[in-house]
């Protein structure tokens, strides 16, 4: 249900990416703080659209054929993790505003902080005070709205002259070609997150469905962590092609794509082998129970693969935010993934009763699937002509 709303908000916002990153290329300053504004309007109501499903995550999740005792424990927790959602909202249109401007390290001082409190927090509140999935719940409420307010003062506090000028009824004007990049950007990105989403419901509706979810959870944890990297040159490669589009250097935005797509994926290639290495002794740190260690040591090599191409794919995303093809990359992800990627999963798990590793294989599928087409999609650009459909 968090990577629902977390994917919805963070592609409605990713819009800026594609704007916000052309215009600092193009000198157009001043129109950023605008943009960020209409942005904050955007996500906000898309948040306020998204509570019934947070208020109502047991029944849709029993209608899901999810397990009762995993569906009343995630309705509770999703109805705590409500001021999330707005944090979301707030958080995304800030984060690509800093972006656009490569104000990096600022933001990565503020996370830093804010995550060195949110462990202390959770140990306290979690393990020492014993409050449990309320208490986590609460820690991470108050965490996100902390980066929140450190942001929002940095902003507001003379460090952007030209971008930020003040609120604006400027913001609240051109909504619907602002909402209409939004939705593609949302679409392409939530269609990417939500596949992984889509999964673990499958696992879910598997016979001992605690120890199949259990499993594929600690692995998708890893793939998360390893993703963050991939996820950093993502942000990274978008705004660097966003800037030189709009600046009109369509060699530099080339070069920038072959700097991030080669980095990331040898990072990802060291990432692979760790896991491939430590496949039986990684699941060891999240639990004890052996049936659970044992499915997800079977999960692997499959996880293996899985990072090693989520060093790439995530990359090739990112060339497509900062080119505004957000379209276009969403028809390829809903052909890849909910067209060949899910089908195939459900027919491995279930038909030929594979289980969590046939729906596995099938994910996979769908993921080298998309990799390609955008593989081609990147090679038969012609950047020279990117420069004049630039969004600016």
């Amino acid at each position: 249900i968090e990577g629902l709303g977390f994917g919805l908000l963070l592609g409605m916002g990713s819009a800026l990416e594609t704007l916000c990153g052309q215009a600092v290329g193009a000198g157009q300053l001043h129109t950023l703080g605008v943009y960020m504004q209409r942005s904050w309007i955007i996500c906000l109501a898309t948040a306020v659209a998204l509570l019934p499903v947070y208020m109502f995550t047991d029944p849709i999740l029993r209608l899901l054929r999810q397990s009762p005792e995993i569906s009343a424990v995630a309705g509770r927790y999703a109805r705590w993790c409500v001021p999330q959602l707005l944090a979301y909202a707030v958080n995304f249109p800030m984060q690509k505003f800093y972006q656009a401007q490569s104000r990096v390290w600022v933001m990565t001082l503020i996370s830093g902080a804010a995550v060195g409190l949110h462990a202390l927090l959770n140990w306290v509140v979690v393990a020492r005070l014993g409050r449990g999935l309320l208490g986590a719940a609460m820690v991470g409420n108050a965490s996100w709205w902390l980066i929140n307010a450190a942001q929002f003062l940095y902003v507001v506090g003379g460090s952007f002259p030209e971008a930020w000028t003040g609120f604006s009824r400027k913001a609240f004007a051109s909504l619907g070609g602002f909402v209409r990049l939004s939705l593609a950007s949302a679409v392409m990105l939530c269609l990417e997150m939500w596949y992984y989403t889509a999964v673990i419901i499958l696992v879910g509706c598997l016979k001992n469905p605690e120890i199949q979810v259990g499993a594929v959870s600690i692995c998708m944890n890893y793939n998360i962590w390893t993703l963050m990297v991939s996820v950093g040159f993502n942000a990274a490669v978008s705004v660097r092609v966003a800037n030189e589009l709009g600046a009109k250097h369509p060699k530099a935005a080339k070069f920038s794509v072959v700097v991030a797509v080669t980095t990331s994926a040898a990072v990802g290639l060291v990432f692979t082998l760790v896991t491939l290495v430590a496949r039986k002794q990684l699941p060891r740190l999240f639990t004890d129970d052996e049936q659970v260690v044992k499915e997800a040591a079977k999960l692997g090599y499959l996880l293996a693969a899985t990072i090693g191409l989520n060093s790439i794919q995530p990359v090739l995303s990112g060339v497509a935010i900062g080119a505004g093809w957000q379209s276009l990359v969403a028809w390829v992800n809903i052909g890849c993934y909910y067209l060949i990627g899910l089908p195939l999963a459900a027919v491995f798990g279930f038909k030929l009763k594979l289980n969590a590793t046939g729906i596995w294989v099938g994910m996979l599928i769908g993921t080298v699937l998309q990799t390609v087409i955008l593989f081609v999609i990147l090679f038969r650009t012609k950047w020279q002509k990117e420069v004049t459909a630039i969004a600016i």
